[in-house]
């Protein structure tokens, strides 16, 4: 029979998929300019670094409000906290239909925004209702709500072609009001809120909320969620942008290839979030991060023409990634870093099981913060270098160095836990092969 700390809290599953559906409705608003960003671009002649900055915009807002938020939610309750930001984050979208210049663009973005806040109190919502040894799962369905951002890309296009795109803001913003009504109504406030009105007690302050942010631990997740969260944004941003220029899709085209890359990168967050629970969060990291480099190794190769001195002339050729292997591999990658943004959220409550809303929403803000600077950067890599696959290289470098950190934590905690492991050979399977040494020597210095 399982004990009270092995099963749900009374709500779990309600708070669990309304909140989920709530986050997907704010991921679709976030994740907004991926496509009315690109007709904006055009009507405005705007440049590739300054796209890059609108569409990065809104995940600026949102990652810098998500530690705050996350102890919003700890002190005043996910569902009341959930409700006003979005309400503020609707008020600003439709608000957004009325901007006319560069300037007024950035600072409806800024509103729009608010909408990335919900994760950070969502995690501390939801987390609150499940064991620890569900939580992987609970939170990995949750995360699946960046699905919203294929809808947006799904659905962006047709409306905006048809009505343009001050009518994709207002239906958005009217659909995510409805939304967050809803969410209010069918669900009930966490356990332990309520145990805390029935005996008086007050909520831990603020500052004690922070102290955990010291640990240098919670700034290497923050560095693994940088890449597979504010990678994923980033792309998810990008990638319409870059299939209309790199392959010449109409946006159309472009918004529904680009959904094969959001789709497996929110959905499968539920299979990662079910296999950290049953075969630990850093081995699905390892897998993220390997299969990541891979996939960005490939895709930053630039289409490149060789000619070869032959023996009748020269030889030319052309070695370039065809759109249907480009979609193959963004595919996988979108795989590879859903599996990582569940593994990372796996950790937080079992290493900070009180301070899910502070460390989960700092991890969230850098994360976040990965999806505004990069879309810049990318924009500024075109500028600089005149190369669509420097995007891709920068992902590279990027992954390539969270690899390696987490490869070498992994060994030194190894070392701390275990001391022997120290003193152990590098190839053990040769010990006894061969003369030792050690011995050998000793024995020549005493000839």
């Amino acid at each position: 029979m399982a004990s009270a700390s092995e099963t749900s809290a009374p709500g779990a599953a309600s708070a669990l998929w309304v909140s989920t559906f709530a986050f997907t409705a704010c991921f679709a608003v976030w994740t907004i300019f991926s496509i009315i960003g690109v007709q904006i671009k055009s009507d405005l002649g705007l440049t590739e670094a300054q796209f890059g900055l609108l569409v990065g915009t809104p995940i600026l807002t949102g990652s810098l409000v998500r530690v705050f938020l996350g102890v919003g939610a700890e002190q005043f309750g996910g569902r009341r906290v959930n409700l006003i930001v979005m309400v503020l984050a609707a008020a600003a979208t439709f608000l957004l239909s009325y901007a006319h210049t560069y300037p007024q663009f950035l600072v409806a973005a800024l509103g729009v925004g608010m909408a990335g806040g919900a994760f950070a109190v969502g995690v501390a919502y939801v987390s609150k209702f499940y064991p620890a040894n569900r939580q992987g799962t609970a939170l990995g369905i949750f995360g699946a709500g960046n699905v919203g951002a294929a809808v947006t890309k799904f659905a962006a296009p047709f409306v905006m072609l048809a009505f343009g795109w001050e009518a994709v803001a207002q239906v958005w913003a009217v659909t995510l009001l409805v939304i967050a009504l809803l969410s209010f109504v069918l669900t009930r406030d966490e356990p332990q809120l309520i145990e805390r009105r029935r005996t008086g007690q007050k909520p831990v302050a603020t500052w004690l909320q922070l102290t955990p942010l010291r640990d240098l631990r919670v700034w290497r997740f923050a560095l693994y969620y940088f890449f597979v969260f504010g990678g994923f944004v980033a792309l998810a941003l990008w990638l319409p942008h870059y299939l209309t220029g790199a392959y010449g899709l109409g946006i159309g085209a472009a918004g529904m290839l680009a959904a094969a890359y959001s789709i497996p990168g929110s959905l499968f967050r539920v299979f990662g979030g079910w296999l950290s629970d049953r075969i630990g969060a850093r081995k699905v990291m390892y897998l993220t991060f390997t299969v990541s480099a891979v996939c960005a190794f490939v895709l930053s190769y630039p289409a490149t023409t060789y000619v070869v001195d032959g023996i009748e002339g020269p030889i030319r050729f052309k070695l370039a990634l065809g759109l249907p292997a480009f979609t193959v591999l963004v595919f996988v990658l979108g795989f590879a870093m859903s599996l990582g943004k569940a593994a990372v959220y796996k950790h937080i409550p079992v290493y900070y099981p009180d301070h899910v809303g502070s460390v989960g929403g700092l991890v969230g803000m850098i994360g976040g913060l990965g999806g505004f600077i990069m879309p810049i950067v990318f924009g500024a890599l075109n500028d600089l270098t005149g190369v669509w696959t420097s995007c891709f290289m920068l992902l590279f470098l990027l992954v390539s160095g969270a690899l390696i950190w987490m490869h070498l934590a992994v060994r030194r905690m190894e070392r701390r836990r275990s001391p022997d492991l120290a003193t152990l050979p590098e190839f053990p399977e040769l010990a006894g092969v061969g003369p030792d040494r050690a011995a050998a020597a000793a024995s020549y210095r005493s000839k």
